[in-house]
């Protein structure tokens, strides 16, 4: 097969694509992935094949104007009923679909469909905020799938309002996401359908223990850490004389959002009187403008996790999906402090803690003083270890990207439809 991946420049979101895509790579099908043009060295960085598309989105530079582009108050996790009604999820979509969704999609839909028309993909695997790449499937007639990196809350979400918005007089039927996808597929004679918002199928790392209940068609794949590039330094080698723990609020939420429910240096001195080597993770420029850095603390500024995990105790970190993932994968405790500003990162580590693999703390609660004892807490409590173990084991029972392709193959397959011709 032709293997077309899309994903809009996001560099976690393409990440987790990574495995799979070497996957299909070593089975023998053509892979390329598509993206706008700042992903160029990150997918370069695997080593796939890239085609660059469109000009880069300016979501990121959009949010760090603030108040200049208010940020939309949409909570998409369902964990508030009283934010589970159709004016709520009205206004969201309202929102949410212009602020990100077309942001990031825009800039790379046409010369993506063009892409797809001239190489003709057999298949289009796009992560869940790409519908440019359903929707250039739609356009050259190739099957396309969906490719999970967190809970699946787009499509829980989209079943809430569905049901929701048919409740509704038909006068009031309101559908952003439909009324956007619909406009750009009735350019090439298509017509909207809700296989634009979800794929053919869904491909998912989400253990059972962790997805939401969603009546989807999902293929299952065991997670494989992949965090880009990755050099093993020195220290690393050596065994630690203390438990190991890491500190890290990830790099992308840093870049984008430049803000914490506590500062870091509050955070550094809460943990600095812990029995415990602390890695934390830090741009250079903020590691030198900390007043003070105690003698437990090892700084760097980047650290591969697949490589640091193993060795630790325990993590503090921000919610992010890979983080949490690549945590789980090795069966590590951890105290999740989920950022706000990541509309998964709250149900992700409610999840992670409800299946005791974890604590987490909502960000209003945040400080120094309760981040040190919850650290002292999973430290201390080997049930966190365990349960941790327990979906470290789950995950490891999924197939493997390699085991994965044969159903990839099948499904793609399944769902073939006529060559469309321009």
């Amino acid at each position: 097969m032709r293997v077309l991946i899309a994903t809009q420049a996001e560099r976690t979101h393409f990440l987790g694509m990574v495995p799979l895509a070497w996957a299909l790579r070593t089975a023998g099908h053509d892979v390329v992935v598509a993206s706008q043009p700042e992903l160029t060295e990150v997918v370069g960085g695997a080593g796939l094949t890239f085609v660059p598309v469109g000009t880069d989105h300016r979501f990121r530079h959009v949010i760090k104007r603030g108040a200049a582009a208010p940020e939309p108050d949409f909570d998409m996790t369902g964990l508030r009923p009283d934010r589970v009604t159709w004016e709520y999820l009205r206004d969201g979509y309202r929102q949410i679909v212009p602020w990100w969704w077309r942001m990031v999609n825009e800039p790379m839909l046409g010369d993506l469909i063009a892409l797809c028309r001239g190489w003709r993909p057999d298949l289009v695997i796009w992560e869940p905020t790409t519908f440019a790449g359903a929707i250039a499937a739609e356009a050259s007639g190739a099957v396309h799938a969906r490719f999970l990196w967190s809970v699946d809350l787009f499509a829980g979400m989209r079943g809430h309002y569905l049901r929701l918005m048919h409740e509704q007089p038909a006068g009031r039927r309101e559908d952003p996401l439909a009324d956007w996808i619909g406009t750009r597929v009735a350019a090439f004679g298509g017509e909207f359908s809700e296989t634009l918002t979800r794929g053919h199928f869904t491909i998912d790392y989400m253990p059972d223990s962790l997805r939401l209940d969603v009546p989807l068609r999902y293929a299952a794949m065991c997670y494989v850490p992949y965090n880009g590039r990755a050099v093993v330094p020195e220290w690393l080698r050596r065994p630690s004389q203390r438990p190991r723990v890491c500190l890290t609020l990830g790099t992308t939420a840093h870049e984008r959002f430049g803000r914490y429910a506590v500062s870091v240096p509050d955070l550094i001195e809460a943990v600095g009187d812990v029995d415990a080597e602390v890695v934390v993770t830090l741009p250079r420029a903020q590691q030198e403008s900390l007043p003070r850095v105690p003698d437990n603390i090892r700084l760097v500024d980047f650290a591969p996790l697949h490589a640091v995990l193993p060795t630790c105790a325990a993590i503090v970190n921000q919610g992010g999906p890979g983080t949490v993932f690549t945590t789980l994968s090795y069966g590590v405790p951890q105290l999740i402090l989920p950022n706000p500003h990541m509309f998964d990162a709250p149900l992700l580590a409610r999840r992670v803690a409800e299946q005791g693999a974890g604590l987490t703390v909502a960000s209003a609660d945040v400080t120094p003083e309760v981040v040190r004892e919850g650290l002292l807490t999973v430290l201390a409590d080997p049930g966190f270890r365990r349960h941790t173990n327990r979906i470290r084991d789950e995950m490891r029972g999924l197939p493997t990207p390699n085991a994965l392709v044969p159903e990839i193959e099948g499904l793609a397959a399944h769902y073939r439809r006529p060559v469309v011709t321009q």
